[in-house]
């Protein structure tokens, strides 16, 4: 849990040592702070920030570019403040060309995030397990990436690359856009929703030793559901598990308003819910109560 006076520790050594480890990091997606500081306390060592999440999040609509730039860095800077593991950070498409690239990249890094995500979409972007995607050159990319690269005063700052071209131009188109993407200087490589074992398999065969690799295990997306195991096996160094929070929550909430809805009050679902002591607890309360303590000045 975050501590209020927190002495600034970088948590981004932190994050290159977990993606260099033998077995893969997972990184559970956050929505907001709330969901970041329950991923921390499950116990994981890092957090993703969820860029369709945000979006559902914040004006409750799908995941088609519709946020800034600015909008997708607040929310990254309330989830950085709330945790002391590493933040990871969907940045779509940096939101513009090369120049709007090294911006975008340094505000997320003041924000304080770990690591940050650049797709080769064209923007307006959409979800990468949504149809109609389309996708800019791999020229214009790669030079985008060399930007980001160059943006980030912290040489441990993460950039990761992602590619969407396996739903668009196919495996061969992104598995070579990967390697481009490694010569540009990203650090982690990402090809979005492959669609079979099979593919998955071939990807990481043919991108092994070139950078480390990401897989997104989109919850309902269109990539097969593999085990962790499997997925450690194929070298898979982060995996990712989007949504999975978000759906929770909105479970929860619906299952709650219908009994509120049926029964007028919301007693009884409230046996199955935190209790208000134990909700305060879990948002540092204690911890805020141990300052005032300490410097009420009695």
């Amino acid at each position: 849990m975050a501590d209020l006076l927190s002495t600034g520790r970088t948590p981004r050594a932190r994050l290159r040592e977990l993606v260099g480890a033998s077995a893969p990091l997972v990184a559970p997606g956050a929505y907001d702070a709330l969901s970041a500081r329950l991923i921390e306390q499950a116990g994981f060592d890092a957090v993703y920030m969820t860029g369709f999440g945000t979006t559902a999040s914040l004006i409750g609509r799908p995941d088609i570019g519709l946020l800034s730039g600015a909008e997708m860095v607040d929310n990254a800077r309330r989830i950085v403040a709330a945790v002391d593991v590493p933040v990871i950070a969907d940045a779509d498409t940096g939101y513009g060309n090369a120049i709007n690239v090294v911006r975008t990249v340094q505000l997320y890094e003041q924000a304080g995030v770990a690591g940050i995500q650049l797709e080769d979409q064209v923007m307006p972007k959409k979800c990468g397990h949504m149809s109609g995607k389309l996708l800019i050159g791999a020229d214009e990319m790669v030079g985008k990436l060399r930007a980001a690269v160059e943006a980030r005063r912290d040489p441990d700052l993460l950039i990761i690359a992602r590619t969407d071209a396996v739903a668009v131009t196919g495996v061969d188109d992104a598995i070579a856009r990967a390697r481009s993407f490694a010569d540009a200087g990203a650090d982690l490589l990402f090809v979005e929703a492959p669609t079979s074992e099979e593919d998955i398999a071939r990807v990481a065969k043919e991108l092994q030793g070139v950078a480390p690799l990401v897989f997104n295990w989109a919850e309902g997306g269109r990539t097969p559901p593999l085990s962790l195991e499997r997925i450690g096996e194929l070298g898979f160094s982060l995996v990712i598990y989007p949504i999975g929070t978000l759906l929770a929550a909105t479970a929860g909430i619906r299952a709650l308003l219908q009994t509120l809805k049926s029964d007028g009050t919301p007693t009884a679902a409230l046996p199955g819910l935190p209790s208000f002591g134990e909700f305060t607890d879990l948002i540092g309360l204690p911890e805020v109560q141990a300052l005032e303590q300490r410097f009420s000045g009695s």
